[in-house]
């Protein structure tokens, strides 16, 4: 980052309401729409102050029907316009889920690229919050076997702020998940200006030479734990953050686990189709004769996301994920 450039400390839910009023400002074709989003400011205040500023006819409060305001959407983007709608938990997104399925994937196929369809669909994922039942899923894999549609993940204010702007400006769908625990959990230094962060690009968080972990969203900070846990053990983790569920890094993926030779992935979503599963694959077809023990999951369970008194029994955690480090690193 240049030392010229102009930042402010943001959480990340600041970051994601600072990149959409920057695509407000510079783009007339962008509009906000969703659930409470225009006086209230959405359920976690998003969209906080962007309705007086850009007017009722930029950042519209629709009725309660994921279907029909994801319908809209998809309308409006076909005929111009950029519209970024807020589910205001992932939760709540299954009614929607045919109209993104049946039309907003498959437009760009179905037209032979005369049509493209321009939307992001912010969705507030995961647990940990304390949420009651129906807020809490972590269910990323069903959209990302959804050819068509994109699927990113920011774990941090700098990228939240980057990814929301560079998945506006992308020509084609977006499903935008927001890991609650993120949304104020820290601050950091985030540029004013527009940037972007390109979308189906991972990163290295932490270069390490033993174990690679594997996470994104809310688990990159308890792969960082559990890796600085290790180091205590002698074991020296590299941990990933993948940022785009879809498409996967698979350059990313395949270069660390070839120098490490063991890898963990965690995610909080159900073990069972999680997306952990695709990464396995991929260290499967590029990478199986450098590993030096079998890859280790640590997830969520195969049951739905329990009450807010067991949350903590059902989500991983750095203790999880070291036993998981040492097993492969002792193989």
């Amino acid at each position: 980052m240049s030392t010229l450039t102009k930042t402010k400390m943001l959480t990340m839910v600041g970051a994601i309401t600072d990149g959409m009023r920057v695509m407000l400002k510079e783009h007339d074709d962008v509009l906000l729409m969703g659930e409470d989003i225009g006086t209230n400011g959405g359920v976690f205040r998003a969209t906080d102050g962007l309705q007086a500023d850009f007017g009722e006819d930029r950042v519209m409060d629709t009725p309660l029907s994921e279907a029909g305001f994801i319908g809209a959407a998809i309308g409006m983007a076909v005929n111009g316009f950029r519209p970024v709608a807020e589910i205001q938990f992932m939760g709540f997104i299954y009614p929607a889920y045919e109209q993104i399925m049946t039309h907003a994937s498959r437009l760009r196929s179905r037209t032979l690229g005369h049509y493209t369809c321009p939307i992001v669909i912010r969705a507030p994922y995961g647990a940990g919050v304390r949420a009651p039942e129906i807020h809490s899923d972590s269910t990323e894999a069903i959209f990302t076997h959804m050819p068509g549609i994109k699927v990113v993940c920011p774990s941090n204010p700098y990228d939240a702020k980057g990814l929301m702007i560079a998945s506006i400006e992308d020509p084609d769908p977006v499903l935008f998940l927001e890991p609650m625990r993120c949304y104020r959990s820290s601050r950091e230094e985030v540029p004013e200006e527009k940037y972007t962060v390109e979308i189906g690009k991972g990163k290295v968080v932490q270069e390490g030479e033993d174990v690679t972990i594997i996470a994104w969203g809310a688990m990159v900070k308890v792969a960082e734990e559990a890796a600085e846990e290790a180091r205590n053990h002698g074991v020296s983790c590299e941990v990933l953050d993948l940022r785009t569920l879809y498409p996967l890094d698979k350059d990313l993926i395949s270069s660390s686990v070839q120098k490490t030779g063991r890898t963990v992935v965690v995610h909080e979503a159900h073990a069972t189709g999680g997306v952990g599963n695709d990464v396995l694959a991929i260290i499967n077809d590029t990478s199986f004769l450098y590993q030096k023990a079998p890859v280790e999951r640590v997830t969520g369970f195969d049951t739905p996301v329990p009450y807010f008194g067991f949350e903590d029994f059902y989500l991983p955690d750095s203790k999880r994920v070291l036993e998981a480090v040492k097993k492969v690193a002792e193989y």
